[in-house]
């Protein structure tokens, strides 16, 4: 894995682990494999827009324990190479399980961090990250590394949410004060929890043409695990959200159980985020 840069000031730059919004526990892993399943659909629906198919290459920046790489596989086969990256050291063990485990044809699992992957430019017909740029403080920075993978011609695709539109309708007390404490404390380290919105404006900045976007409003059923993104994400920030003095442990507790008992009920409507679509091609080489 790359060593960490070191600002002016000569001292370290945060490592990629350090500056992840969210936490490193195994129920922030587990959440992070339930939404490869999760957003299946959404991250189908944006390879369709990019065309990945037989032979191609692929990799999925921010991969997790699983990311979309199994359909990335499904799409690259025959003859395809996919690789999955991660910096955390937990995940990439996790991600090579999965791999062997589902038994995926031409996938490698490679522990980098996604600002400066050291891998060869040119490489990839498709550059993917879901839900990467909402963690990290300078999106701009992992983007321009998207786009230096990418062949000239090739694509760069990317999912990510917007939270300043969320409904959880009837309204709640409950809802309103960890919605206030998930603002808080995951833009501490400077996430852009509106990044969704920002994605076009990233990939025009970086050079990218034939942009496209779409924009989606999910409603989640009682049944449904998205429906409790927001507090389940509160769940792996509580320790950072204790050492910010944001709440109590106890009240904490009783918040987390009171916004669940309202999620809980199927006549509660509710939809977390947006979700941004986006997808943008890299100039293609100039002719001789």
């Amino acid at each position: 894995m790359p060593q960490p840069t070191t600002t002016t000031a000569g001292a370290p730059e945060p490592s990629a682990t350090e500056v992840y919004a969210l936490g490193r526990d195994p129920a922030e892993s587990a959440r992070l494999r339930r939404q490869s399943a999760e957003l299946r659909p959404d991250s189908a629906a944006l390879l369709d827009r990019v065309g990945l198919g037989p032979g191609h290459s692929a990799i999925d920046i921010g991969c997790g324990p699983s990311g979309i790489l199994e359909l990335l596989a499904e799409r690259a086969s025959p003859g395809g190479r996919v690789v999955g990256l991660d910096a955390d050291p937990v995940h990439v063990a996790m991600a090579r399980q999965f791999v062997t485990g589902r038994q995926l044809p031409g996938v490698e699992i490679v522990a980098a961090d996604a600002r400066a992957t050291g891998l060869p430019s040119g490489s990839f017909d498709l550059v993917h990250a879901r839900t990467v740029l909402v963690t990290v403080p300078e999106p701009a920075v992992v983007v321009a590394e998207m786009v230096r993978l990418a062949r000239p011609g090739g694509w760069i695709a990317g999912l990510e949410p917007d939270a300043e539109y969320s409904l959880c309708y009837p309204a709640h007390p409950a809802w309103t004060r960890i919605s206030e404490i998930f603002n808080a404390a995951f833009g501490r380290n400077g996430a852009d929890l509106l990044i969704g919105r920002r994605l076009t404006e990233l990939y025009g900045a970086a050079g990218l043409e034939d942009i496209g976007v779409e924009a989606r409003a999910g409603v989640y059923r009682a049944s449904d695990s998205r429906r409790t993104i927001r507090p389940d994400l509160v769940r792996s920030m509580r320790p950072t959200i204790l050492d910010m003095g944001l709440i109590g442990e106890r009240e904490l507790d009783e918040l987390d159980r009171a916004v669940r008992e309202h999620l809980d009920d199927p006549r509660t409507l509710v939809m977390p985020h947006l979700t941004f679509l986006t997808w943008g091609r890299k100039p293609a080489a100039a002719q001789p």
